[in-house]
C-alpha cells in the first residue's frame, strides 16, 4: 500500500512467476535445503533432543518439533541515514501466494496462518549502521518452513526498489526542487523497468510531501510507468540527428512537423560538439516557422514549433567548442557550468540577430528566454550539488546509472533475521548474537 494513495498493489500488477517461486527457483539454495529438511523432520515426527546453549532456563524435553517451529522474522535495511521504503506490496504478494508446502504434486497454501506487519511503500526508516538498533519494515510470524523459500526474493525486491527510490530522493534534494528525469533504463535489463519506475514515482511523491513540492514525474519508457499509470517521454536521440546528416535544426523541424504537439520539443544539441551554435540554430528555424504560422492566423498549428528546451549531453572526454580552455586543459570537459552559462546567454540574446520586425521583438525574446536547459551525462548528487551551489542555469537534470549506485553511503541492502521463536505458546527472544528484536511504530498489522 502506498503512503500516498492507500492503494494496495497485487499480482495483477506484479505478475509473479508463482509456480516456480513456490518451488524455490528464485531462492538461495540453502533456503531450499533447510525448508526440505524441516519438512522431512516434521513428517518423520522428529523431536528436539539437544541442549540449547541459549534457552537453558526453558524445558525443551517435551518433544518440540523443530520442523514445525514458529518463528518471528524481521526485515530491515543496513543503509545509514534515511531510506525510502519501496517493494512492500510485492513482498506481501509473495507471502500471500507462495507461503506453504508441497504434499506430493499439490501445493498447500498456509498463508492464512501467518501474522504479518509491514510499513507502507513510501515510508522513511532511519539507520545508524548498527544492527542492534534498526527500524524493521516487515515482521513475519509463522511456521518457518512455510515461508523460508521467500526470503531471497522478498529481500531482493525490497532492496532494489528502496535503493532506487532513496537514490532518486537524494538526487532530488541535491537538485533543490528541480525536475529529475529518470534515464537509467539502458543500464540494466528490461525486466526491472516497471519496478524501478515505480520506485522513482514513490521517491518523487515522498519528496513533494516532505518539501511541499509539486515536481512532476519524467520516465523514459512506458514500462517504467506500468505499475502507476505513467507514460514514457522523450524527444530526439543522437542517431536521429545522424539520419539528418548532423543537421540538428532540420531534424527538429521534422520532429515538430510529424509528432504530436503534446510531446515537448527538446533538442539534443551536442551532436556536433557545438552546443551554442546548434541551440541557436534550432531556436532560429523553429521560431521562424512559429512566426510564419502565427502571421497566417494558424496559432494552434504554430504551437508545434515552440521549442521547450535544449539538452546538453557532451561526452566526458570532449570539450565543447564554446568552452575554450582556461589553464588546465583537462578541466571543463563534458557538460560543465561554463558550457551551460554560455548556452543560456546565447539563447537569451539569439533573437536580436534574426532581423525581426519590431512588433515581433517582445515575443521573440520571450520565446528564447523560456527555452529550458536540460543536462545529462554523468550526473549524480555530488555533481548536481556543485551546479546548484554555483547557480548554474539548469532547469532539469536527466540522471541515469547513478540511481542504481550501491556502494559506501548508498548501500541499501536489506537482511532478515529470526529474532524470536514460539515455545509452549510463548514468544521467546532468540536472535543470533549481534541482533535483537526491534520496534518500528510505522509497522501495521496486515493479516
Amino acid at each position: 500500500m502506498s503512503l500516498f494513495n492507500g492503494k494496495r498493489l497485487d499480482n495483477s500488477t506484479f505478475k509473479l512467476d508463482v509456480e516456480r517461486m513456490r518451488k524455490g527457483w528464485y531462492s538461495d539454495k540453502y533456503f531450499c535445503n533447510i525448508a526440505e529438511m524441516l519438512t522431512i523432520l516434521s513428517k518423520s515426527s522428529y523431536r528436539y533432543q539437544g541442549e540449547s546453549p541459549r534457552l537453558k532456563d526453558i524445558d525443551l524435553t517435551e518433544g518440540i518439533c523443530s520442523g514445525d517451529l514458529e518463528v518471528e522474522m524481521q526485515v530491515f535495511t543496513r543503509r545509514r541515514g534515511k531510506t525510502i521504503v519501496v517493494g512492500i506490496d510485492k513482498a506481501l504478494t509473495m507471502l500471500r501466494l507462495c507461503t506453504g508446502y508441497r504434499d506430493g504434486n499439490e501445493f498447500v497454501d498456509t498463508s492464512n496462518r501467518l501474522e504479518v506487519w509491514a510499513v507502507k511503500d513510501g515510508e522513511i526508516v532511519h539507520g545508524t549502521g548498527d544492527p542492534m538498533h534498526v527500524e524493521p519494515v516487515m515482521r513475519i510470524r509463522g511456521r518457518y518452513r512455510d515461508f523460508a523459500l521467500l526470503e531471497t526474493p522478498i529481500l531482493g525486491g525490497i532492496t532494489r526498489s528502496s535503493r532506487v527510490a532513496t537514490n532518486v530522493y537524494c538526487t532530488l534534494i541535491a537538485a533543490r526542487g528541480k525536475a529529475v528525469m529518470f534515464f537509467p533504463a539502458r543500464f540494466d535489463a528490461h525486466e526491472v523497468q516497471a519496478a524501478d519506475g515505480y520506485a522513482y514515482s514513490i521517491a518523487v511523491q515522498r519528496f513533494n510531501l516532505d518539501f511541499a513540492g509539486k515536481l512532476p514525474t519524467f520516465v523514459s519508457t512506458d514500462a517504467q510507468g506500468d505499475w502507476w499509470g505513467g507514460q514514457g517521454g522523450g524527444t530526439v536521440a543522437h542517431s536521429a540527428i545522424a539520419c539528418f546528416f548532423g543537421d540538428t535544426a532540420e531534424a527538429m523541424l521534422a520532429f515538430c512537423k510529424v509528432l504530436p504537439v503534446s510531446i515537448p520539443r527538446i533538442a539534443l544539441v551536442d551532436f556536433n560538439n557545438d552546443c551554442v551554435a546548434d541551440s541557436c540554430a534550432v531556436a532560429k528555424v523553429l521560431f521562424a516557422k512559429y512566426r510564419e504560422l502565427v502571421d497566417s492566423g494558424n496559432s494552434e498549428e504554430a504551437e508545434r514549433y515552440r521549442l521547450y528546451g535544449v539538452r546538453l549531453d557532451t561526452g566526458a572526454t570532449l570539450r565543447d567548442v564554446s568552452v575554450p580552455p582556461l589553464g588546465d586543459p583537462g578541466l571543463d570537459m563534458g557538460v560543465n557550468p561554463r558550457l551551460v552559462f554560455n548556452v543560456r546567454e546565447a539563447l537569451n540574446n539569439n533573437w536580436g540577430s534574426w532581423g525581426l520586425p519590431e512588433e515581433w521583438h517582445t515575443r521573440a525574446e520571450e520565446y528564447c528566454q523560456k527555452i529550458h536547459i536540460v543536462v545529462s551525462g554523468g550526473f549524480n548528487p555530488e555533481k548536481i550539488e556543485k551546479f546548484e551551489k554555483l547557480g548554474v542555469p539548469v532547469d532539469s537534470y536527466a540522471v541515469g546509472s547513478s540511481l542504481f549506485d550501491n556502494h559506501g553511503p548508498t548501500v541499501s541492502d536489506y537482511t532478515a533475521d529470526v529474532v524470536r521463536v514460539k515455545v509452549k505458546g510463548k514468544w521467546i527472544e532468540l536472535a543470533k548474537v549481534g541482533r535483537v528484536p526491534c520496534e518500528n511504530p510505522k509497522l501495521e498489522r496486515i493479516w
